[in-house]
């Protein structure tokens, strides 16, 4: 850590040395007195770079030399204040744009080779006849295989320009040689609502990773699936998500909210006040709402649940989320680059300003997730209630503390019922995908012909797929612990079972499974069946 610390900090040293050298010649010299007279009406940082580029004793790239110290000095503010350099941007804006020049596959990694997993419907792969199971082995003139084989180096080559071509080498079994493909690159959707299924007759879920530009239109969507086939009550589920937008999160929880509700507010140093308020239009007004939040459930995650715990609209369930309330503003450089600067921080209806601290570093600020385990707290809601020092009321008059994440109503702590050390080694390994991925690729043929949770679930029946994943498991050098597979059985099997259907039907048959040990959601459709005007009455007396 020291050696990584010093590599950090000596270029800046041997920088601000070389620049106190030249001005101590300088002056000595008195050589550049007239060249550097107006040194006063400038600022520093344009003096040095000045400096260097009028009296360094080499040549040296300025630019080079700017692109290198504006991270450094960029740290001294906030962990999220950023420098996005011009060759990253572009990348970075697709991600929230929510679309990208691409192949239209998606694809994984295994056995040294590039496996399709699923292609996306009516695009440029699935019009060709790509299918999943099939193996990119080469893209143009690149060998796509190999141990050292990374998902960067094979995005690089099937992601480009909208209309540009890639020729893909294509390994099908049945078949010798290699399928040759010239593929047209399209506009390829990337969604941020993984998921909408209706759980039991009246319970909707909705799974949201990412607040994106088009994050809320596919939320509604989802929405309106969900209300036609009967939903009373609906989750949403933020963990993990990181954030985003900040107008995607504001739209959705309108819907939620009666007119004049508080949203969100966001003040800064040099930003006045900004209020949003619900404005009555919302179409599910009427709905019950839990929302689900973890130690990764970050920005605008924290903005939604901030407001439905606060205007008392629905429960949150889960453990307390990551502790961001700072708000960004990206601001664009003529060469294509651009710095996201902290303008504001944003407070929830309550008047909270969840900001967890960063005053001790960047490192440390990254950590905290960490250091919560170390203490306990993904274990003891105990724990959580002591971090926020700063004491609010909702709008029933319940307490809620700010100062470093959201709180949840309903703590759920980390499910580690059924593990061992035999779960713990074929997890090390990811021989539970790898089983997945295999079986599906094999028995694909029948597979193909399921299209639901049900059918699935029903042929799931018929297979011992616990004993052919200790099997597999047994191969690969992990030997089977009799005591072990008895503790952890029901994980193993449920997970084998929820990647498979995955690999057929995407997304819609893999949550529906997996919810069977999800121990969060379980206890937040508990929570859900309570009725909204109880829901109140409760939070009044809790």
């Amino acid at each position: 850590m020291k050696n990584i610390k010093l590599s950090v900090y000596i270029p800046v040293l041997l920088a601000i040395a070389l620049v106190v050298g030249i001005l101590i010649g300088n002056r000595l010299t008195r050589n550049s007195v007239n060249s550097h007279s107006s040194m006063s009406k400038v600022s520093k940082l344009d003096a040095i770079v000045e400096l260097i580029q009028n009296s360094y004793v080499d040549s040296i790239s300025t630019d080079t030399l700017i692109e290198k110290t504006i991270p450094q000095m960029l740290k001294n503010l906030d962990p999220h204040t950023t420098y996005i350099p011009a060759k990253e941007l572009v990348g970075v804006e697709e991600e929230m744009r929510g679309d990208f020049g691409g192949i239209g596959v998606q694809f994984s990694i295994q056995n040294d080779t590039v496996m399709v997993v699923d292609v996306i419907s009516g695009g440029p792969s699935s019009k060709l006849g790509i299918i999943p199971g099939d193996r990119i082995v080469k893209a143009n003139d690149t060998l796509l295989v190999g141990k050292d084989l990374k998902n960067e180096k094979v995005l690089k080559k099937l992601r480009g320009k909208i209309g540009t071509k890639v020729n893909v080498g294509i390994k099908r079994h049945g078949f010798k040689e290699l399928i040759p493909f010239e593929i047209t690159r399209g506009e390829i959707p990337i969604y941020s609502v993984d998921v909408s299924y209706m759980i039991d007759q009246t319970t909707g879920y909705i799974k949201v990773s990412r607040f994106g530009e088009k994050t809320y239109e596919e939320f509604m969507e989802g929405m309106k699936k969900l209300d036609h086939l009967g939903m009373k009550n609906i989750i949403i589920d933020l963990r993990g998500n990181p954030g985003g937008y900040l107008t995607a999160v504001i739209h959705m929880v309108n819907e939620f909210l009666d007119k004049g509700e508080l949203i969100v507010y966001t003040k800064g140093n040099s930003q006045a006040k900004k209020t949003y308020q619900a404005d009555s239009r919302g179409l599910y007004r009427d709905k019950g709402i839990v929302v689900l939040i973890d130690d990764f459930s970050a920005s605008a995650s924290e903005i939604f649940a901030g407001a439905i715990q606060d205007n008392d609209r629905g429960w949150i369930v889960g453990r307390r989320s990551f502790g961001k309330g700072l708000v960004q503003e990206q601001i664009p450089f003529n060469d294509g680059s651009a710095v996201r600067l902290t303008i504001a921080r944003y407070y929830t209806p309550s008047g909270r300003c969840i900001q967890k601290p960063y005053n001790k570093g960047n490192d440390v600020y990254y950590k905290d997730i960490m250091d919560r385990a170390i203490h306990g707290e993904f274990q003891k809601e105990d724990s959580i209630k002591f971090t926020g020092k700063e004491k609010f009321k909702t709008l029933s008059g319940r307490t809620v503390y700010g100062g470093g994440g959201i709180m949840p109503d309903f703590f759920v702590p980390a499910d580690t019922l059924g593990y061992s050390k035999y779960y713990s080694k074929i997890t090390q390994k990811g021989l539970v995908y790898q089983f997945a991925l295999d079986y599906a690729d094999l028995n694909r043929k029948d597979l193909s012909k399921l299209s639901t949770t049900d059918d699935f679930e029903h042929y799931f029946q018929k297979t011992d797929i616990l004993q052919l994943m200790v099997a597999f498991a047994e191969k690969k050098g992990v030997k089977a612990n009799s005591a072990d597979i008895k503790t952890s059985s029901r994980i193993i099997e449920n997970q084998v079972k929820a990647y498979i259907a995955r690999n057929i039907i995407g997304e819609g048959g893999f949550y529906p499974i997996i919810k069977n040990i999800d121990k969060t959601l379980l206890q937040a459709i508990e929570k859900s069946r309570i009725p909204i005007q109880q829901k109140l009455t409760s939070a009044v007396t809790k």
